[in-house]
């Protein structure tokens, strides 16, 4: 475990995949010296993919968002999200029906996309429940936290049917020394009372990774090897990299504090190849 400028690694990979929150924005918005970064990645014509476990919106919302900041670099096609994985999975095991799901009217998008009706459990009816062919945890806002997740239960008891969980993030940093519960941790509540297996994706799962790279052998050969992983959290982004066979570098700029590292370190056994104090561009 190396502690460098991420300004050293660029021209130590040839393609980087990066995480969203925490390592190119954060609660205030985006990290200094993040449009730098992309700035000059688009210039040498260095390939990247953003891998997100972001599935309150579609991809193009996302980089619509990017937009918004100035980070016009970042488009529709280099956005891998854990939605667009839950999404394969309801395109092949879901061909019809009604959907119910926990999360943002936006995150709806991965439901009615394969042409599936899309039921807000804040919509959703008790004598409905007979119709709903499956259940998606997508994202911790936009709901009615004590009533939907009450009704989440009792569906998921009277109903045996598929659940996916897009999201699995327990918690998210929404000051330096705050943070908040994210739908990964409502889902394991729910599983846990349910007693049933739920399908999940999103980092460390291998899925998303896969995906990523399946995409860039498309256009170019490129081996494990010569791909660094950048994310804020051990157990997702560095954990999903090093399962995947990838070079991996915690920043911290997110979800990991400098004065946690020693210690999240030793009590996991999640190693990074690096530590990075961020991926600005202004150290």
């Amino acid at each position: 475990m190396q502690n460098v400028k991420f300004s050293e690694l660029l021209h130590r990979y040839k393609v980087f995949f990066f995480d969203s929150y925490g390592v190119i924005k954060n609660y205030k918005g985006i990290i200094d010296g993040v449009p730098q970064l992309f700035e000059q990645l688009h210039r040498n014509n260095i390939p990247y993919y953003l891998l997100t476990n972001d599935a309150s919106r579609s991809p193009a919302e996302m980089a619509e968002k990017f937009h918004q900041t100035g980070l016009n670099w970042i488009t529709e096609e280099v956005i891998i999200t854990s939605g667009m994985m839950a999404k394969e999975y309801l395109k092949y095991k879901v061909p019809q029906g009604k959907v119910a799901y926990l999360g943002t009217l936006g995150s709806a998008y991965y439901v009615e996309s394969l042409g599936l009706e899309a039921i807000h459990l804040n919509d959703l009816q008790r004598q409905d429940f007979d119709d709903i062919k499956a259940f998606l945890f997508l994202d911790d806002e936009g709901f009615d936290w004590s009533n939907s997740i009450n009704l989440t239960i009792n569906l998921l008891r009277k109903r045996n049917i598929p659940v996916v969980v897009a999201n699995s993030d327990k918690i998210y940093p929404v000051s330096k020394e705050q943070v908040a519960v994210a739908i990964g941790s409502l889902a394991n509540l729910v599983e846990s009372i349910v007693q049933k297996r739920f399908i999940k994706f999103g980092k460390p799962d291998s899925q998303m990774f896969m995906y990523a790279y399946e995409k860039l052998l498309e256009k170019q050969v490129v081996s494990k090897s010569e791909i660094l992983m950048i994310g804020d959290t051990l157990h997702t982004d560095i954990l999903g990299g090093n399962k995947f066979g990838l070079d991996t570098a915690l920043v911290l700029s997110g979800n990991t504090l400098l004065e946690q590292l020693e210690h999240s370190v030793n009590n996991t056994g999640i190693i990074p190849t690096y530590v990075c104090e961020s991926v600005s561009m202004l150290d």
